[in-house]
């Protein structure tokens, strides 16, 4: 087919989900010489097409989840290709030509989900690389020399491989900011690189067999470091390196071990994010109330109850959302419904009796789970909340002064009532009516509990009298009527109501 027509103008095409198995790749992609970027992603190949060889101008190529086993062809011809993304093939280490990266404009490189068992040979030739993707695959080990060359690396997933070390090289990576090993067995790896990486801002060793014994002790270094998934491991406490990091947002440390918390937590000034869950928690420290930039706070599946909950959480005012699910809370403190930007709360599978009243006021609660809470009482929805309770809801002043105002009549003034402040018989009435206030305040909590716990089963068992009661009482000859039953199915077919109708159509 001869270059003519709009072809050799197209800069870029999809041809994601077509059926290009067999011969059925489209010879008209060889007129396309200035195409730039090309998607065929879930397109069947086994090979790739002869007709890329004419693609001289591309720079994005993206070719995942096909059938590819090997990459012999024309990619090697592409010397303005930068993105090569080959996620979820069946690629092979010896699938792959070493003069592929021999490419100079090669920077992003994702072999992701295929079936390697060692780095490509050839890789530590690709200088350009700044993206590497080398995540679950089936690789034992890293060569020396990989990243001797590959210095300017700014993003490099290892995860979900048979790592059990990593060679010293790693150090050089000083550009490094994103750095993934998630999955791999590196139990007796010491990780003594680490401080090494200066500019790593993100790093995810979630089931890495990481305790306190091989994890670094300084990262002073990592000024950068914001993001740090520790998931799955079996680390007994925080270590003490996370609390040098100033500028953390992110941390997850779910399944782990952990007992209690460090008041050393107040150090997180920026940090955003915090999982816990799936720990052996029965407190948190009451310094966790000064990460005043805290959004989301998860301590699912600990051991925490009402007194393992610091009072002054509503001085989290950044807080939306906060899961506490599967734990032994009987009550939460009124303090956690002072946290007015709240927007989901899972409190599912605890031992809730109720709730302070003033979980009405979060206005901005778009999601409450409850479930798995069979004693927990709703507290009554304070009046004032109720839409149209009270006179001041129509605005309108009923007071007998302001109506004698309206009919003309003159209001003698009143002499201001004397300054209770003032009055000495009136204070000693107040001091002593606060000095039993505050025994009575002081009383066991344990008690206070059992007594509302009694109130919600009385009041269970109350609601189910009058149910049955109700039920008892004679019915009027029109009340005992019964529907007689209807079978729909008689009338509608089947698909009644699967079919769009003309006003589902846009008609």
């Amino acid at each position: 087919m001869a270059n003519t027509g709009v072809l050799p103008f197209v800069r870029g095409v999809d041809f994601t989900r077509n059926d290009f198995s067999g011969d059925r790749f489209p010879e008209a992609v060889r007129c396309m010489t200035g195409v730039q970027w090309l998607k065929l992603d879930r397109t069947n190949l086994t090979e790739i097409p002869k007709e890329m060889g004419n693609l001289l101008k591309l720079e994005h190529l993206s070719l995942t989840r096909n059938q590819l086993e090997k990459l012999y062809g024309e990619l090697t011809e592409l010397n303005c290709l930068r993105t090569l993304n080959l996620r979820h093939n069946k690629v092979k280490s010896s699938g792959i030509p070493s003069e592929l990266f021999n490419l100079e404009e090669l920077s992003t490189l994702d072999l992701s989900y295929n079936n390697l068992k060692e780095v490509p040979e050839g890789l530590d030739k690709a200088k350009s690389l700044l993206v590497l993707n080398l995540s679950h695959n089936h690789i034992d080990s890293i060569p020396n020399s990989l990243f001797i060359n590959l210095t300017d690396l700014l993003f490099l997933d290892l995860s979900d491989n048979n790592l059990e070390t990593l060679p010293p090289q790693t150090r050089r990576l000083i550009n490094l900011q994103t750095f993934i090993l998630n999955n791999n067995p590196l139990g007796h790896f010491q990780l003594r690189q680490l401080p090494s990486l200066v500019n790593l801002e993100t790093l995810h060793m979630r089931n890495t067999q990481r305790n306190l014994s091989n994890f670094p002790g300084n990262l002073d270094n990592l000024t950068n470091l914001a993001d740090v998934d520790l998931a799955q491991n079996a680390l007994p406490k925080v270590p003490d390196a996370l609390f040098s990091l100033a500028n953390l947002k992110r941390l997850n440390l779910s399944e782990n071990e952990i007992t209690e918390l460090s008041t050393a937590i107040e150090n997180w000034q920026k940090l955003e994010t915090l999982n816990l869950s799936r720990n052996k928690l029965t407190s948190l420290p009451g310094s966790l109330c000064k990460l005043a930039f805290l959004r989301r706070l998860y301590v699912n599946d600990n051991q925490l109850d009402f007194e393992g909950i610091p009072s002054g959480i509503g001085k989290l005012g950044s807080l939306e959302v906060f899961s506490a699910s599967h734990n032994r809370l009987e009550m939460i403190p009124e303090g956690l419904c002072r946290c007015g930007s709240l927007k989901k709360m899972n409190l599912s599978s605890n031992c809730l009796i109720t709730l302070p009243d003033a979980i009405h006021f979060l206005t901005d609660l778009v999601q409450l789970d409850l479930r798995n809470n069979p004693d927990l009482v709703m507290p009554p929805k304070p009046v004032e909340n109720v839409r149209g309770a009270g006179l001041e809801f129509y605005n309108i002043d009923f007071s007998l002064q302001y109506q004698l105002r309206l009919a003309g009549a003159n209001i003698p003034q009143q002499t201001p009532a004397q300054n209770p402040s003032k009055d000495p018989i009136a204070r000693k009435l107040r001091l002593r009516r606060g000095r039993r206030d505050h025994e009575e305040a002081d009383q066991d909590q344990a008690k206070i509990l059992k007594g509302m716990k009694d109130i919600a089963k009385e009041k269970n068992r109350s609601t189910q009298e009058e149910a049955k009661a109700e039920s008892l009482k004679p019915k009027r000859w029109d009340e005992a009527l019964e529907k007689p039953p209807v079978d729909y199915s008689e009338i509608f077919e089947d698909m009644a109501g699967q079919a769009p109708g003309p006003d589902d159509m846009g008609n």
